[in-house]
């Protein structure tokens, strides 16, 4: 199979009330990653853009960044959901052998809607969207079921929220960087029990691009060091209703990473990765996800977030960019997540750059409670 890599990547920076348009958003992403890669517009010949009607308050919204993402005269093509996904589905293309150089493009303006009125419409309509589940209320449900089933405490939780800010203080593309105690943590709000303010990803507006290319592509077009290989990739849904899964197991998601694993050749995660970036919308996702990762056993993960095993200067740095808790434009997050593995691995992140950063990986969901995952390996 042949291999496919990112060549250029382009974002704008995290807002909390962008002024600009979502075709001003994406123009300014799409023109970044393109002459990050170096190349010109007309080496593009397929476009992916990630987008959603009721994200964007309207039908066919892919519709809105057509041409800002350079798709004129273009086969385009549009996923709703995480951009981990669009990035997928963007390989998967260039991989039938039709395509050479793929845009793949996200947006998301959280600050226009009501996060609570559409995350309602994802459920069930006649049973638990009448309840006034949402994202937020059904974490809660998930982070209790998480506590109960390995005896945790909310302390716990805290401390993702204290590294991932944290970190957040070395990037400046951070939204909410943030030097704070697992007892500000505690303290803040009540939002849904057991989360608080500090526990919960701020609502944030941003635009981000990759730019993939088939090695074929790739090698005529760019430098070695701007090529980042997408080693290996897995996706996997649980099902839909939230009371016909345990929502601390993490089963789609161990699928999901052991498709990745065996196609980069990872036989142990927790030696073999130098860096992770994790979901972590909630301070009790990166633990649980980690443990679906094969990163920490089951229960394990906040144990080993005591331990200092994932901070900035730990064994295995998660989330050294901040993290969602430190910016999460929904839709969008994912490729942010890519962009910022193609720097790790670049060495060009800053002050919060791996030492040593050769292998990383990415995870990304839809979905309410992590129904479905995909995860990403990604190499020099």
């Amino acid at each position: 199979m042949e291999k496919v890599a990112i060549i250029g990547v382009g974002y704008t920076k995290y807002d909390r009330n962008s002024p600009l348009t979502f075709a001003e958003m994406i123009f300014e992403s799409t023109s970044k990653a393109i002459a990050d890669a170096g190349i010109s517009k007309d080496d593009v010949d397929n476009v992916v853009t990630v987008s959603s009607d009721f994200w964007d308050g309207r039908t066919i919204s892919t519709m809105a960044v057509t041409d800002a993402s350079n798709a004129y005269g273009k086969d385009v093509t549009c996923v709703e959901g995480d951009g981990t996904f669009g990035a997928l589905y963007g390989m998967m293309r260039i991989l039938s052998g039709t395509f050479g150089v793929t845009v793949v493009c996200a947006h998301h303006k959280g600050t226009e809607v009501s996060m609570n009125g559409i995350t309602n419409c994802a459920f069930d309509p006649l049973v638990e969207r009448r309840l006034g589940l949402d994202s937020v209320s059904s974490a809660a449900l998930q982070a209790r079921r998480y506590m109960e089933k390995y005896g945790l405490l909310e302390e716990q939780f805290a401390l993702v929220s204290v590294k991932n800010h944290g970190n957040a203080m070395r990037n400046p593309l951070a939204l909410l960087p943030m030097e704070i105690t697992v007892d500000d943590v505690m303290n803040s709000r009540k939002i849904a029990d057991p989360l608080k303010l500090l526990d919960c990803s701020p609502v944030t507006d941003g635009a981000c691009t990759l730019i993939l290319a088939a090695e074929r592509n790739a090698k005529k077009l760019t430098t070695n060091k701007k090529r980042v290989w997408l080693k290996g990739v897995g996706h996997c849904s649980d099902a839909f209703r939230l009371g016909d899964r345990d929502l601390a197991d993490t089963r789609a998601l161990k699928k999901a990473a052991k498709r990745a694993y065996e196609m980069a050749g990872i036989v142990n995660p927790r030696k073999e990765i130098d860096f992770a970036e994790v979901y972590d919308a909630f301070s009790y996702m990166e633990p649980l996800w980690l443990e679906g990762l094969g990163i920490s056993e089951d229960g394990m993960g906040c144990e080993d977030l005591e331990r200092g095993y994932f901070d900035f200067k730990g064994e295995l740095p998660v989330n050294p960019s901040g993290g969602r808790l430190s910016a999460n434009p929904v839709q969008s997050a994912g490729l942010y997540e890519l962009a910022e593995a193609v720097l790790q691995l670049r060495g060009k992140a800053g002050k919060h750059q791996v030492r040593g950063a050769e292998t990383g990986v990415v995870h990304g969901i839809n979905g309410m409670c992590g129904q479905s995952h995909c995860v990403w390996v990604l190499g020099r």
